[in-house]
């Protein structure tokens, strides 16, 4: 797979999505958890679907249960805490692994793509974060401690690219 637009993912209620659908448009995909220090950061991201979402940015979150076990949830509960504490509107798809044998094969791409510090493949934490052009190739990887609002830049600078 060469492009982000040849993955398909479950949304947070089951159902298939191809990210083909997002063709032409600038993705932001974060791995999200409920219970992390960095939960707070789906306010921001909310923030930048709402600024950049009609100019064509798509914000993707990922659930995963993978680091100190901050989104035991069941699919139905993560998007409604998510709803619930956060408004969030932006398309949440079902809780998935980043790392290991069963990582999703979307996260094992994007890793090879943009490796973190050090060339490492592995995601370190909960908001790990990776823009992706129109193109479908990835711009940047970002790590948990970046808040979205910093973001905001570069984000400008894919959709006007």
């Amino acid at each position: 797979m060469s492009h982000v637009h040849d993955f398909e993912a479950l949304s947070i209620e089951g159902n298939p999505v191809k990210l083909d659908q997002y063709r032409g448009q600038v993705m932001l995909i974060v791995n999200t958890a409920s219970a992390c220090g960095f939960t707070p950061q789906f306010g921001g991201l909310e923030e930048l679907h709402k600024e950049y979402g009609d100019r064509g940015l798509v914000v993707l979150g990922f659930p995963c249960n993978q680091f100190g076990h901050q989104d035991p949830g069941s699919n139905q509960e993560i998007g409604a805490f998510c709803q619930r504490n956060y408004g969030v509107s932006f398309p949440m798809m079902s809780k998935i692994d980043v790392n290991g044998g069963e990582a999703h094969p979307l996260f094992k791409w994007l890793t090879e793509q943009a490796p973190g510090i050090l060339g490492s493949k592995a995601i370190k934490w909960n908001f790990t974060k990776f823009l992706i052009g129109r193109d479908g190739e990835v711009i940047k990887r970002y790590a948990p401690t970046d808040a979205p609002a910093k973001l905001a830049k570069d984000i400008e600078a894919a959709l006007a690219g």
